[in-house]
């Protein structure tokens, strides 16, 4: 009996670093120099999460209230019933707090880029227009703000094209960029299947974009979110207790980053931003505290899209051997912005 075949709990993926679409090992120790622009040491992204009006709710025909993600810390969903506080504090993203990220965005004239739940943008033009307007970058969270994990393939299918023609109707083009949040197994396959979208950020497991050949003959670009550099730690057990500790962790985790870039090894940082979470003024008092810091770097600091890090991964970072990236591709991106 060979050695392996002797343990009763072995099992079919024991021992390998890739399997089911993981990937354990990742660059290691070899991390590739980016190459960001400018000889620029992090690449900073900051996200908007634009969820409110897409949520679960009773008036959107779902079967319960929502409970996550708001001030209603452990909040439980009530079936077939209205949460009319829940809906409130969703209702002050939309109302308030988006409103005062934009201006504090457009009045330093800092690129962003918006995961805007699609049923969300459809009850909202007038943030839509000040989206386009702002030049941000408007990526799929979705058609809506749901767990998917149990959604069969057919509705999750169609959500992501539903998504694709609110963002063509509304915004003037379709997203390059998808994050459902709260995935399963199948949505990758599902994105790479529909053909148009430049990069997923369904995934926490790097401080750089990588490749997956896991999902198709072509290579599928990762481009990771965060869950730490977040303000739903404000509404989540032990997280931040004010505006203070959000920016304080920021900015130790851009310095401690753009050191890191300086011995060589340059990185991304997310920062992932809610309307209604950090959209409250005490809280919006620390981000801009923050935002003012990443700008004194200068060009140490590229902040950034996520699209121009898809663009810039495909331009500098193609699997070798995989041919050119998908020039074709680029230029119908090209053209629709000229639109």
């Amino acid at each position: 009996m060979k050695y392996e075949e002797c343990w009763s709990s072995r099992h079919e993926n024991d021992g390998k670093k890739q399997y089911g679409g993981r990937n354990v090992v990742g660059y290691a120790n070899h991390a590739p120099d980016p190459k960001w622009p400018n000889k620029a040491k992090v690449a900073l992204n900051f996200v908007i999460n634009y969820e409110e009006g897409g949520e679960n709710c009773i008036l959107h025909g779902d079967g319960e209230s929502e409970k996550l993600l708001s001030e209603i810390v452990g909040a439980s969903a009530y079936p077939n019933q209205r949460h009319v506080n829940m809906e409130s504090l969703y209702d002050y993203g939309s109302r308030a707090g988006f409103w005062r990220l934009h201006r504090m965005f457009t009045q330093r004239n800092m690129p962003c880029t918006v995961f805007a739940v699609g049923m969300a943008l459809e009850r909202n033009q007038q943030a839509c227009k000040a989206m386009v307007d702002a030049k941000w970058e408007v990526a799929s969270h979705g058609y809506r703000w749901w767990d998917y994990q149990n959604v069969d393939q057919d509705t999750e299918r169609e959500h992501i094209q539903r998504t694709i023609e609110i963002h063509n109707n509304l915004l003037g083009r379709r997203p390059l960029g998808f994050y459902q949040g709260k995935p399963n197994e199948n949505t990758r396959n599902l994105i790479v299947q529909e053909g148009g979208f430049l990069y997923d950020s369904d995934s926490y497991s790097d401080d750089l974009p990588y490749w997956t050949m896991d999902y198709g003959d072509k290579p599928h670009l990762i481009i990771p979110y965060t869950l730490s550099e977040n303000d739903m730690k404000f509404v989540s057990p032990g997280g931040f207790s004010n505006g203070q500790d959000f920016c304080q962790y920021l900015k130790d985790t851009l310095k401690f980053l753009v050191e890191e870039g300086k011995q060589g090894s340059p990185k991304m940082m997310t920062v992932g931003l809610h309307c209604r979470i950090v959209g409250r003024p005490g809280r919006a008092a620390g981000l801009a505290e923050f935002m003012d810091y990443a700008k004194s770097f200068k060009k140490d600091v590229w902040i950034c899209t996520r699209e121009e890090i898809a663009k810039h991964w495909y331009e500098s970072h193609y699997p070798v051997g995989m041919g050119s990236p998908i020039k074709e591709d680029k230029k119908e991106v090209t053209a629709e912005d000229e639109s």
